[in-house]
């Protein structure tokens, strides 16, 4: 048994945040599934909004914030969230991070624009604003004291006791594929998002929805799943593989247009280019469905080469690396998986329904987003919550023992599993989560889903009935328990609102609640 006071289950923004924080008050073990750096936090573009310049208030950033979340927004965390953005930047400029500086004056930030947004306020390290603050993150955890590093352990299952209280995790460790068991007295799931459980998506391939499926198999509230962001433009190319093209690109002036070369924003919004992403991703969808086309185009040249290289240099190059000039080409987009809005159930301090159990970053649901995330607000909830879940474990963790008298792991199984039908089981489940659980849904659609994804769930309790321990086992099973709670919660929500659209139920109803699911009901 590995023992500490915390458990701190995955290494993006909050995760690593948290870690920090913790480390000065007790030990922390720090487990994550793949290498630190390994994380949605590193793949951000945009970068972190926040209130700075003269000409903005943090009034017009809540409210843009609850235009955005399309009436679930929960304005309580909303100010939060907004007010204490200036000093989490502050602290993490102090640890290290450089945002870009105008031009013109090296004492002033450079803020973007993005869709939502009634102001420049995205903080920005031009388009490689989390890859940047995940280097700063991880060099400091490095050096901190306290924190045991554990890369490569994929947590499998949540430890509760016989008080319903969560003391720890059984974790498998990739490289001796043995299964450790964690004890902790606070147990801290940061684990990202839901993006590999659809076909296309903007997320890494770590994304397969482990802290949402642990929780629920924990018997922990899941709030909002049905909520799942769609990012209108990922890079549409063969050989590209979930990258984004940033909302600043269209933040700086890019314009959507059609195969014929046709921009068609301003028939869905009065924002045009810069509406909400949930109105521009169902947009392209209805347009690519009225075409029969694949994709559509993002037009920025009239920005000029020398504006686009230097405001957006990764995304240039990685561009012209698939032989299109962003300067002199219009770039093929998609839509794609992008955010999960919904999650664990917590309050402001991240406290899940299940005791010693929190959940901060995209895994929880604090209601910061409700049913469609502004962009740019996600890098700031993980710095933001990371702080309030360490203030409230702080005063708890005196009061807390950790809990020995717990079963050590034993899976009996000794067959390897068959790789290729683990492979078709993923494959089957995202192609039908994105045909039929999607950016647009029905009724039907979503029968269908449910009664396919019924058969999969079977083949996939014999695969961990009959295998060993594996990462590849372990991510289908969590896929296809995320998969069965967004269509439970889709189902439930009878009307369509922010980033759940159903055209079975197209109204928007005026009484505003939340979708709350567990494993009991």
């Amino acid at each position: 048994m590995i023992k500490a006071d915390y458990l701190v289950i995955g290494s993006g923004i909050a995760g690593l945040s948290f870690a920090l924080k913790a480390c000065k008050i007790g030990t922390v073990s720090l487990i994550t599934k793949k290498k630190l750096f390994d994380s949605a936090t590193g793949k951000a573009q945009g970068g972190i909004a926040c209130v700075i310049d003269k000409d903005d208030t943090f009034d017009e950033h809540i409210q843009d914030t609850i235009v955005a979340g399309d009436g679930l927004c929960n304005k309580k965390i909303v100010d939060i969230a907004v007010k204490s953005a200036p000093d989490r930047i502050k602290e993490l400029i102090n640890m290290g991070m450089k945002f870009a500086k105008q031009e013109y004056n090296s004492f002033e930030f450079e803020l973007g624009l993005e869709g939502g947004h009634s102001k420049r306020r995205i903080l920005h390290a031009g388009d490689i604003t989390g890859e940047e603050i995940e280097k700063v993150l991880v060099e400091n955890i490095r050096r901190a004291k306290n924190v045991n590093i554990y890369e490569y352990n994929m947590a499998i299952d949540l430890i509760i006791d016989e008080n319903k209280k969560c003391c720890g995790a059984y974790v498998y460790d990739v490289n001796k594929s043995i299964v450790e068991t964690f004890l902790a007295k606070v147990v801290v799931l940061a684990c990202g998002g839901i993006g590999k459980v659809f076909l296309y998506t903007s997320n890494p391939d770590i994304a397969t929805g482990d802290g949402i499926a642990m929780a629920y198999r924990a018997g922990a509230d899941i709030s909002n799943m049905e909520f799942i962001q769609f990012h209108p433009t990922c890079l549409y190319h063969p050989a590209a593989k979930s990258f984004l093209i940033s909302e600043a690109v269209r933040g700086e002036g890019a314009i959507l247009k059609n195969q014929k070369g046709e921009p068609f924003m301003q028939k869905y919004h009065k924002l045009k280019d810069l509406a909400p992403r949930d109105i521009v991703s169902r947009a392209i969808d209805t347009e690519l469905k009225k075409s029969g086309d694949k994709f559509v185009y993002l037009d920025i040249r009239h920005r000029g080469k020398e504006f686009i290289v230097k405001r957006f240099p990764n995304i240039y190059k990685k561009c012209l690396s698939y032989s299109i000039d962003m300067a002199k080409d219009m770039v093929p987009v998609v839509p794609a998986a992008h955010y999960c809005c919904g999650g664990i159930k917590v309050d402001e301090y991240g406290q899940t329904s299940i005791t010693n159990l929190f959940a901060i970053g995209e895994n929880a649901c604090n209601g910061l987003h409700g049913a469609n995330r502004l962009a740019s607000n996600s890098l700031l909830e993980g710095l933001v919550f990371a702080q309030f879940a360490y203030q409230k474990s702080k005063e708890m963790l005196p009061n807390i023992k950790i809990n020995e008298n717990i079963k050590i792991f034993i899976n009996k199984s000794t067959g390897n599993g068959d790789s290729t039908i683990m492979l078709h089981n993923w494959e089957e489940v995202r192609r039908l989560m994105s045909n039929y659980v999607g950016i647009v849904r029905t009724d039907e659609r979503l029968l269908m889903a449910q009664k396919r994804l019924n058969i999969i769930k079977e083949e996939v309790k014999k695969h961990f009935r009959d295998f060993k321990v594996s990462m590849e086992l372990l991510e289908i099973k969590n896929i296809v328990d995320v998969a069965e709670i967004i269509i439970k919660s889709a189902k439930t929500r009878k009307e369509s609102r922010g980033a759940h659209y159903t055209t079975s139920y197209p109204i928007k109803l005026a009484n505003k609640k939340d979708t709350i699911i567990n494993k009991n009901n």
